[in-house]
């Protein structure tokens, strides 16, 4: 259920609040489509951690470029 709100409230937001906006993110996915596919594969713990992650790490300093969500964890969930 709390994954469903939290999906459609990720596609709501990339629908109708992104496009009034200028594309900024610096990463590929976007960081509202990473955190749409972490919350997907790996649920709302575990996947709102990676986008929490990512969405920190997207700033004007940082790196840029293709950061996919992992196919596997390891060691970089604290939910695990």
């Amino acid at each position: 259920m709390i994954k469903k709100v939290l999906l459609t409230a990720i596609r709501g937001y990339q629908q109708f609040i992104s496009p009034l906006f200028a594309p900024h993110c610096r990463y590929i996915p976007t960081c509202s489509e990473y955190a749409y596919q972490a919350i997907c594969r790996y649920g709302c713990l575990t996947g709102g951690y990676l986008a929490i992650r990512r969405v920190l790490r997207c700033h004007p300093w940082g790196a840029s470029g293709y950061d996919p969500v992992p196919e596997r964890l390891g060691k970089i969930s604290p939910f695990d």
